[in-house]
């Protein structure tokens, strides 16, 4: 049904614009008595087997939604009914900030793919954590960080302290986002020297808790070996949790959607069915060169079962999706699950 006639009429509208309408919609039907308990009853697969035991966290099941779709932790307790193990919210950053100016998502149904180059848009990590106070369900929450865009790369350390003090409290897991393509420079920071001093500072704070959190690291498709290399012995040195892998990739090799409509698209991170071969490769080289030294949480094109097996194959603990979420329907998850039970 989802493919057939509601994912037509969504991809008429502009994808930013449908976004925040079907936020909006989903917030009033689940605010209607008995539709959350429907959801679950449609959606949610209860199964032992597919729990996953990680970082001291217990995950009903592997299958997250990834960091950008829940950009300010507004959605995070009805998306749960959709079945999946755990959500990621963020990118946040410590102030509002509006992102790169519109149009700034763009659809590829070739290619079953989206470019974006939304720049961290967000209403600020005060913000979401007032709406994290009200958390209603247990599911479990990863906090995704940032910095502003005008904060200097060598002041960065900076915004990622006051966004982990800040949702301390409120997220499970914390994940360092220094991969984006789409706030100037970022990237820069997945270098070997200012990378570990940025994950020493967030290993100091969590020490200092009582209580302290599982942080992760968030790397670029587009890495080379040599750099995945120092990204091992980054996370051995300073001894965080582990990887996301990956975000998404400025190339636009193999593409199906004609050069022009690329051209007008523009720069902005591309992802979805492209970028999951590299992003599996990526998974493969972490795992098998760290000798499966810590964990990973594959993203990056999974649309189906078999594309959740493939990652899971190459050495993923857990996986996300984003654009098959978008592509699929709300019925991605459970059918994922369906299929690693199957797989057993």
């Amino acid at each position: 049904m989802y493919k057939l006639l509601i994912k037509p009429i969504f991809f008429l509208f502009e994808p930013e614009r449908i976004h925040h309408i079907v936020f909006k919609a989903i917030k009033f039907l689940c605010s209607i008595p008995g539709v959350a308990g429907l959801l679950k009853s449609i959606y949610v697969v209860n199964d032992k087997r597919l729990e996953r035991k990680l970082f001291g966290l217990t995950f009903p099941n592997p299958v997250g939604l990834a960091a950008g779709f829940d950009k300010d932790a507004k959605l995070f307790d009805e998306l749960g009914y959709y079945g999946f193990g755990f959500i990621e919210i963020g990118t946040l950053t410590p102030k509002a900030q509006p992102g790169n100016e519109q149009p700034r998502m763009f659809r590829l149904p070739e290619d079953e793919a989206l470019i974006n180059r939304m720049g961290f848009n967000n209403g600020g990590v005060d913000a979401a954590v007032e709406r994290l106070k009200k958390r209603k369900t247990k599911i479990i929450i990863g906090g995704n960080i940032g910095k502003n865009k005008v904060t200097a790369n060598e002041d960065a350390v900076s915004d990622y302290e006051k966004c982990f003090e800040a949702l301390f409290d409120h997220v499970d897991y914390f994940v360092v986002n220094v991969s984006s393509p789409n706030t100037p420079n970022l990237r820069a920071l997945q270098d070997k020297e200012p990378l570990t001093k940025l994950l020493l500072r967030m290993k100091e704070l969590n020490a200092q808790k009582k209580n302290p959190k599982p942080i992760l690291l968030k790397i670029a498709p587009d890495l080379t070996n040599e750099q995945l290399d120092d990204i091992i012995g980054i996370v051995a040195s300073t001894k965080i949790d582990g990887v996301v892998a990956t975000n998404t990739t400025i190339s636009r090799e193999h593409l199906r959607t004609p050069k022009e409509r690329l051209d007008a698209c523009g720069a902005g991170g591309l992802s979805g069915k492209p970028v999951a071969q590299r992003a599996t490769e990526v998974v493969k080289y972490l795992s098998e060169r760290s000798g499966r030294s810590f964990p990973i949480i594959a993203v990056g094109g999974i649309h189906t079962a078999e594309d959740a097996i493939e990652k899971l194959d190459a050495g993923a603990s857990l996986v996300q999706v984003y654009t098959g979420f978008i592509y699929e329907g709300p019925g991605i998850v459970k059918r994922i699950n369906k299929g690693l039970l199957k797989s057993m």
